[in-house]
């Protein structure tokens, strides 16, 4: 059941991923794009989250996750402040 809950949850975060890079092709607005390339990366950590419980049991990723989710924060933190109106 949590390795369901997990594929979910990643499902969820890259189609917001997506719906945001279509969002901004439509519009061009850069805090789009600082938006949509942090759900990629945290997509990619939840993805990285399945190895980890499900594939890879015996090699803890859980710097790799904590490194990818922080750097995506700080691509949005950076939209936030810089490319806000």
């Amino acid at each position: 059941m949590p390795l369901l809950v997990n594929i979910l949850g990643a499902l969820t975060v890259g189609l917001c991923a997506g719906l945001l890079l279509r969002a901004y092709a439509r519009t061009r607005r850069r805090l789009l794009l600082w938006s949509a390339l942090c759900f990629v990366g945290l997509c990619i950590a939840n993805a990285i989250l399945i190895v980890d419980v499900a594939v890879v049991r015996d090699v803890s990723l859980y710097r790799w996750r904590l490194g990818i989710t922080a750097g995506s924060m700080l691509l949005l933190l950076y939209g936030l402040v810089f490319e806000s109106d």
